[in-house]
C-alpha cells in the first residue's frame, strides 16, 4: 500500500468515526425527546432504574440506528476526506504530479466495501443475536416482558395463539395451536386440528414445549379427545415470539430466518419478501450512494467545494428517501393493482445506478 493510500484511508476512516458517532448520535437524542414519557411510566421503581433502563434500550438499538444510517454515514465520511484535501489544495498537485483523480478514489471505494460489509455483518449476526432484547418496548423492564401471540408461524407450519406470553419463564396462557400439514397442491395448507393447553413452558432440554392439561381436538369428529403433554416438532424457541407477535419487528431477523418464514407462508408473507429483497440491494444502494458522493465531490477547485457538498448531499439524500418510499410502497398494491416487493426492492438500484456511473464518467481528470 503506497503512501497516499494510507493517507486517504486514515482521513476516510477518521470521517466515518465521527459520521456515524454524530448520526447516531443525534437520532438517540431525538428519540430520547419524543419518547421519554414512555420511559416515565416506570418512575415509581426509582430513578436508577428508570436511567439504567433508558441506556440499556439506547445501547442495544444504537446497532439498528447504524444499520439505517450506514448509507448516509458513507457518503459524510467521503465528503469530509475529500472536502478537506480540496480546500488544501491537496487534489491540485496530485494531479499536477500525474496521479488521475480517479485513483484518488479507489482507496475510498475500496475500504467503503468492507465497511459495507460491516453492515452486513451488523445486519446478519448482530441485530438477529439481540432481536429478543431489541423486541422489547420503551416502557419494559427486562425480565418482566409480556407480549400477545395472534397466529404466530412455527416452523413445521402450526399456528399459535395466545393472549399472553412471558418471556421470562417462556412460557404461553392458554394458548391454541392450530396444526397444519402441506397439501401439497399449490402452496397451501390443510388443517388437522388443534391443541389447547391451560399452559405451554418451553423446556431447555428436551428442546420442547410442556403442556399444562393438554388436549389434541382432530378435526375429523369421530376422533376421541387425545390428551397431550408435550409438542416436540414446533421448532420455535421462546425469542422468536416476540419478534414474530410483530410484523414492525421482521427487519430484526437474518436473512436465513426470513427465507425460513416465507416457506411457512404467513399472513403478513409481503413484508417478508420485500424484506428478503431489501438485503440483497441495500449494501448495493449504499455503495451506489457513495460512488455517486464521490463523484460529484471531486472538483478541484476549493472556490466550489461548498457547493460539491450540496450536490452531494442532495443527490444521495433523493436516493436515500427513494429508498425509504420504496421499502413503504412495496407491501402495498399501488402499483398493478398487487403488491410487487421485488420492484421496488431493486427500483433505487435501476434508478441511481446510470446516475453513478454518469457522474463517475463525468469526473474532471
Amino acid at each position: 500500500m503506497k503512501q497516499l493510500d494510507r493517507y486517504i484511508i486514515a482521513g476516510f476512516l477518521q470521517g466515518y468515526i465521527m459520521a456515524a458517532a454524530v448520526l447516531v448520535g443525534l437520532r438517540i437524542v431525538i428519540d430520547l425527546f419524543v419518547n421519554l414519557d414512555e420511559f416515565s411510566r416506570k418512575a415509581d421503581l426509582g430513578g436508577l432504574v428508570v436511567a439504567r433502563q433508558i441506556l440499556g434500550f439506547y445501547a442495544l438499538n444504537s446497532t439498528v440506528y447504524f444499520r439505517d444510517f450506514a448509507g448516509m454515514i458513507l457518503v459524510v465520511a467521503a465528503a469530509f476526506c475529500v472536502a478537506r484535501m480540496v480546500r488544501s489544495n491537496e487534489l491540485t498537485a496530485l494531479m499536477a504530479s500525474g496521479i488521475s483523480i480517479r485513483r484518488v478514489m479507489v482507496p475510498v471505494l475500496l475500504v467503503g466495501v468492507l465497511l459495507t460489509g460491516l453492515l452486513v455483518l451488523d445486519q446478519e449476526v448482530v441485530i438477529p443475536g439481540l432481536a429478543d432484547r431489541l423486541a422489547r418496548g420503551r416502557d419494559m423492564i427486562p425480565g418482566q416482558e409480556a407480549y400477545t401471540a395472534r397466529f404466530i408461524p412455527a416452523q413445521d407450519g402450526s399456528l399459535i395463539f395466545s393472549r399472553h406470553f412471558d418471556l421470562a419463564d417462556g412460557s404461553f396462557d392458554r394458548p391454541v395451536i392450530i396444526c397444519r400439514r402441506p397439501s401439497g397442491d399449490g402452496g397451501l395448507w390443510v388443517v388437522t386440528g388443534c391443541i389447547v393447553a391451560d399452559k405451554a413452558t418451553y423446556n431447555q432440554q428436551r428442546r420442547s414445549w410442556e403442556l399444562v392439561n393438554g388436549r389434541f381436538i382432530s378435526r375429523d369428529p369421530n376422533q376421541p379427545i387425545q390428551p397431550i403433554d408435550r409438542c416436540d416438532s414446533m421448532g420455535l424457541l421462546p425469542w422468536h415470539v416476540p419478534i414474530l407477535a410483530k410484523s414492525d419487528l421482521k427487519p430484526l431477523l437474518s436473512w436465513g430466518q426470513l427465507n425460513t418464514l416465507v416457506g411457512l407462508r404467513p399472513r403478513d408473507m409481503t413484508l417478508l419478501v420485500s424484506q428478503k429483497h431489501f438485503r440483497v440491494t441495500e449494501p448495493i444502494i449504499d455503495l451506489i450512494m457513495l460512488l455517486i458522493g464521490l463523484s460529484v465531490l471531486m472538483c478541484r477547485d476549493p472556490r466550489y467545494v461548498k457547493t460539491a457538498v450540496l450536490r452531494c448531499l442532495a443527490l444521495t439524500g433523493l436516493c436515500h428517501i427513494l429508498t425509504f418510499l420504496a421499502k413503504v410502497l412495496s407491501v402495498e398494491p399501488w402499483l398493478f393493482g398487487r403488491p410487487i416487493p421485488q420492484l421496488w426492492a431493486w427500483l433505487p438500484v435501476i434508478v441511481f445506478l446510470p446516475v453513478g456511473l454518469v457522474a463517475l464518467d463525468s469526473v474532471q481528470t
